[in-house]
C-alpha cells in the first residue's frame, strides 16, 4: 500500500530528498508519489516537516 501526500503540502521538498526509491516528485502546487513505485517504507512521512504523507 502505497503513500499519499495530502494538501497540508508545503513543497519544501524534504520527502521527495530522502525518498530511497525517487517516487515522489514535483507535482502542481505539491509533491506527488508514483504509486507504482512506492515501497511504503515511511522515510517520506518521517521527514516531513508538516506530515503531508500518509499511508493510504
Amino acid at each position: 500500500m502505497a503513500y499519499k501526500i495530502s494538501d497540508e503540502c508545503i513543497a519544501c521538498g524534504s520527502c521527495a530528498a530522502e525518498c530511497p526509491v525517487s517516487a515522489i516528485s514535483e507535482g502542481d502546487g505539491k509533491y506527488v508519489i508514483d504509486p507504482e513505485v512506492c515501497i511504503d517504507c515511511g522515510t517520506c512521512e518521517s521527514t516531513c516537516p508538516v506530515g503531508a504523507p500518509k499511508a493510504e
